[in-house]
């Protein structure tokens, strides 16, 4: 195996690589529901009998013990009647802290009936750039494995980049999508449902991060494609100059005399 051959194995070798760990990236970021995190506000829970540290209260007594006969009420003002429960959400899931534990529900339900189209065309988009780039990284790892001819090689290094550059093109667009439905299920999704304020989480960031890989092995899938094609190139036989026409006959003196 000469250097040139070493070398495109090992373009190959770290690209498998970068596309293996983008496909994982990618994979647990989808299945995953903390893409946004924020906080809901909801209205706290109101107090039986008397004030809380037992002061007075409607309906409760100065000793702060609780009649039987008393109402609710809420105590607080303002914004104390008001607590923040933290919240997560994904493609699939979006999950709120209860004190019982979290109570999720299904995301696909809370955007607005007009853009449920437009999340799930993000859903096949994500689902595309899985697949799409699934099958770079097993072309990649067929090509390690296999050690196929220059054309085989070539061959195998023209679609690995095709597909990762697909799979790349489509992860962002899925990304894309998804936030500016998250951003109008905030403003016109239920009401019981809309954050108080919200960012970006992990998963958010490790479909961005998988994106970036995807495309460093499309990159060097297309280098290592050119590589093969230059070597393949200089493998052939060199063509001579094309023949040279035959030469006229020469004359002869006096041959060509015009008769007087």
């Amino acid at each position: 195996m000469g250097p040139a051959r070493r070398g495109g194995r090992g373009r190959a070798a770290l690209g498998l690589g970068l596309a293996g760990l983008a496909l994982g990236l990618a994979g647990l970021a989808l299945g995953s529901s903390y893409w946004c995190e924020g906080r809901h506000r909801v209205a706290k829970e109101p107090c039986p009998g008397g004030a809380p540290g037992g002061g007075p209260g409607p309906g409760g007594g100065g000793n702060g013990t609780a009649d039987p006969r008393a109402v609710q009420y809420l105590w607080e003002a303002g914004d104390d009647k008001f607590s923040l429960r933290y919240f997560h959400a994904g493609f699939w899931l979006s999950c709120e802290e209860h004190p019982g534990g979290e109570v999720c529900r299904s995301f696909i339900q809370l955007p607005p009936e007009s853009e449920k189209g437009v999340l799930w065309l993000a859903v096949a988009a994500e689902v595309a750039h899985v697949a799409l780039l699934s099958g770079g990284v097993g072309l990649l790892a067929l090509e390690l494995a296999a050690a196929p001819s220059f054309l085989g090689a070539l061959k195998m290094d023209a679609f690995a980049a095709l597909l990762t550059v697909l799979a790349g093109l489509l992860g962002m667009v899925a990304h894309t999508m998804y936030v500016a439905v998250f951003q109008l299920a905030v403003s016109l999704g239920p009401k019981d449902w809309r954050p108080h304020s919200w960012s970006y989480g992990w998963s958010f960031g490790a479909a961005w991060l998988s994106f970036a890989l995807c495309m460093a092995a499309a990159v060097l899938a297309l280098n290592a494609y050119t590589q093969t094609l230059l070597q393949l190139q200089r493998r052939r036989p060199p063509r001579g100059p094309p023949a040279a026409p035959p030469a006229a006959p020469p004359r002869q003196p006096g041959g060509d005399a015009e008769p007087c």
